[in-house]
């Protein structure tokens, strides 16, 4: 049993002990012991006003916990994103349930409420708990001030009760003096409030007292006071705490005056507040019982509806719908862009320097993500997410290129500055946000677009002719920069004073500073190349320049066959610079239809990634690196785990090879079922796995669970083949 003790000083939770909850706009992450761990408002990409996760003193939580010890549970309901938290006790048992609001599809005469709801309920017996709200804004670097007022948006059956109301304080100038850009600074004040709802949901059982109270953190390096509360909740009493943007207007539920000035004035409060509350704004809707099962309800069936549109029939099934329900968390429903993932510079290795921020867009990411959403049935994500990308073709670069990354509104900034006040997960410093990669030639994200657009072709929206036109002019700029080198798809940000001064720290040493042939970005390349061909044969689209289209295509797949290929130790190597370098990247090769899978020279590739890397592979423990760190001197500082998107690649290699080879295909089985043994408690991946089985990288992590359902759609379908021959 996972056992508490609350008496303890609390340290850093291990990163896959926490659950995601989300509203297509933001996400938080919530921890196995009840705790808000981050949290950014109102986007993905807005600044964090809870980061305990990387900084466990002064990052910022939201927690409610027993001060009694107890052992804890986590589970989503069932074909849903609402998390439960049991915490348990032989004295009594208490449910948690966490939810970003969502309204059912058929819903949309009603505002999208921005709030976290957070339902405390007794199921069994007693149990005291402590409530802690310590919002740190704008990445714990803003101060705030803290006020207890009277809450005016309680049914007025209710008692009068108080709500806690936080405004931050910009202090832009402090950290613009460090080196932060004006992008990054918050200039204008944002303010939250935190109320709740008592109720009794049994006979007899008194509605229980909550009283919110200040808390001074200041010495854990807080820049303002939290709000605490302490409770003693018995069967039958529950209480709802809901955390909010404050609405902008003023007033005693839009009655400007307050009880005292209505008694001046000779009106009744009670009908004045009665008429008022009638009047709120959709948006600040009076806070009762009702609405809040309702927001419950509808949350739920939002989640529940979505999901039943899966077309998916094969093994693994939960599996893969948890992975879907986690993909969706991730859409930034206004524009259709994909975050990589919703957390930021959480470690890659404990203790390291890998630690980087995934709230943007990645054309790579995304078109993986695409494909994935694609195979479940889900054509509405496709149709948004390429509305999303044929906007960015209309403003490409002036030299015809893209950008690797988007933010989440289509912007082309994303200026990376480290936050060296926060203490990084377990010391894992720096921490950063923005990510300075953006502008990094990758040229492997033309063939995964092309890709995605191919595959949205056959299952999305077609195509319109100015909209092939961009598609076009991309095909052209492959077509006349195949032959460059690039940073290929493991390319991270090297600092440009590192360059300038010639300096020796370990972002100098990285393979993501110096542009090579890599054999990923050429296959790639050869993949956005035979789409564009597909596409036009297949809508009998326009093509004027196909001669040379097909030339440049066959000239590719030929300059890979000799200048990727290593006759001696007979495996791809990572670049044309150097083919003694195992890269696991090179596994695409049949999963995008570059070469067969039965084809001896992948085949021996295969074999070579499977060994272990003592024995010169990169396979441990059934988990795949992305390649020897030491080899490729990617000297970022520190070491990394087994990349799990590598090894779900290799378990569809596998797959695909075993079709020819029955030994491969038995392999590629029980590869991917050692692999779910990893997925955390409720079903969810992060980006790495340690030696030890620990949980690495930024959660959750998209690219792993798109990999995942594509590995056991693909695993799934061809075992059913095989049983039918």
């Amino acid at each position: 049993m996972n056992i508490q003790n609350p008496s303890a000083e609390r340290d850093y939770i291990p990163i896959a002990d926490h659950g995601l909850i989300g509203n297509l706009r933001t996400a938080a992450l919530v921890s196995l012991d009840g705790s808000i761990e981050s949290y950014c408002v109102p986007n993905f990409d807005s600044p964090s006003i809870f980061a305990r996760i990387l900084d466990k003193n002064k990052g910022g939580h939201f927690s409610i916990t027993p001060t009694v010890p107890f052992s804890t549970k986590h589970n989503y309901l069932p074909s849903s994103n609402v998390l439960q938290t049991k915490f348990l006790n032989e004295k009594g048992v208490v449910s948690v349930t966490d939810f970003l609001p969502r309204l059912e599809n058929g819903e949309s005469t009603h505002p999208l409420l921005f709030w976290l709801i957070r339902r405390v309920e007794v199921v069994r017996g007693a149990v005291p708990l402590r409530v802690e709200c310590a919002p740190a804004f704008n990445y714990a670097r803003d101060p705030h001030a803290t006020q207890i007022v009277p809450d005016d948006t309680i049914p007025l059956q209710f008692s009068k009760q108080n709500k806690v109301v936080f405004t931050s304080r910009p202090a832009a100038s402090q950290y613009l003096a460090k080196g932060a850009s004006p992008q990054n600074a918050s200039h204008s004040p944002l303010t939250l409030d935190l109320r709740f709802l008592p109720e009794s949901l049994l006979e007899n059982v008194p509605v229980p007292e909550v009283s919110l109270e200040t808390l001074d953190l200041s010495a854990k390096g807080h820049l303002g006071l939290a709000a605490q509360a302490e409770l003693t909740l018995v069967e039958g009493q529950r209480v709802t705490f809901v955390l909010r943007i404050a609405p902008e207007h003023k007033g005693n539920g839009g009655s400007g005056i307050d009880e005292e000035q209505a008694e001046q004035l000779g009106l009744n409060y009670q009908k004045l507040m009665a008429g008022a509350h009638k009047m709120r704004p959709k948006d600040d809707p009076v806070m009762t019982s009702e609405l809040l099962d309702h927001l419950f309800v509808s949350t739920n069936n939002y989640w529940n509806s979505w999901i039943r549109k899966s077309t998916y029939q094969g093994s693994w099934k939960e599996a893969v719908h948890r992975s879907a329900l986690a993909l969706k968390l991730l859409i930034y429903e206004p524009t259709g862009a994909i975050v990589a993932s919703p957390t930021f510079s959480l470690p890659e290795y404990i203790g390291g320097t890998r630690n980087w921020d995934y709230r943007a867009s990645w054309i790579r990411d995304s078109s993986f993500t695409l494909y994935a959403l694609i195979r479940l049935g889900f054509t509405q994500e496709a149709n948004a997410y390429m509305d999303f990308i044929f906007e960015r073709l209309k403003n490409k670069n002036p030299d015809g290129s893209l950008q690797i990354m988007y933010t989440i509104h289509g912007g082309k900034d994303l200026e990376e500055i480290e936050l060296l006040h926060l203490d990084g997960h377990k010391g894992s410093k720096p921490v950063r946000i923005g990510n300075g990669a953006a502008d990094h030639v990758q040229l492997d994200i033309y063939g995964e677009l092309m890709d995605c657009i191919y595959l949205g072709q056959k299952y999305g929206r077609p195509l319109s002719y100015d909209t092939w036109v961009l598609v076009r002019e991309l095909v052209d700029f492959v077509v006349a920069n195949y032959k460059k080198p690039d940073l290929s798809i493991w390319s991270v940000r090297v600092r440009q004073e590192c360059f300038e001064t010639k300096c020796q720290c370990p972002c100098r040493r990285e393979v993501r500073g110096k542009e090579r042939h890599f054999t990923y970005s050429k296959i790639m390349l050869w993949v956005a190349i035979d789409r564009g061909l597909r596409l036009a044969d297949k809508r009998s689209l326009p093509c004027p320049r196909r001669l040379e289209w097909l030339a440049a295509r066959d000239d590719l797949y030929e300059e890979i066959m000799h200048k990727a290929w290593n006759k001696d130790l007979q495996v791809f190597g990572q670049s044309y610079e150097e083919t003694d370098v195992l890269d696991s990247s090179v596994l695409i090769m049949p999963l995008v239809f570059f070469m067969t899978p039965s084809d001896t020279r992948f085949v021996s590739t295969l074999k070579q990634i499977l060994k272990t890397p003592e024995r010169g592979g990169l396979t441990s423990n059934n988990l795949v690196y992305r390649y020897d760190v030491n080899k490729s001197d990617d000297g970022v500082g520190g070491e990394e785990g087994t990349f799990c998107l590598c090894t779900l690649w290799c378990v569809e290699a596998l797959t695909r090879a075993g079709e020819y080879e029955r030994p491969l295909l038995q392999r590629a089985v029980a590869m991917f079922e050692d692999f779910l043994l990893y997925l955390n408690h409720v079903g969810l991946c992060t980006e790495e796995i340690s030696e030890s089985g620990d949980a690495l990288g930024n959660a959750v992590q998209g690219f792993t669970h798109v990999t995942l359902i594509s590995a056991a759609y693909n695993l799934s379908r061809t075992l059913a083949n095989q049983r039918s021959v």
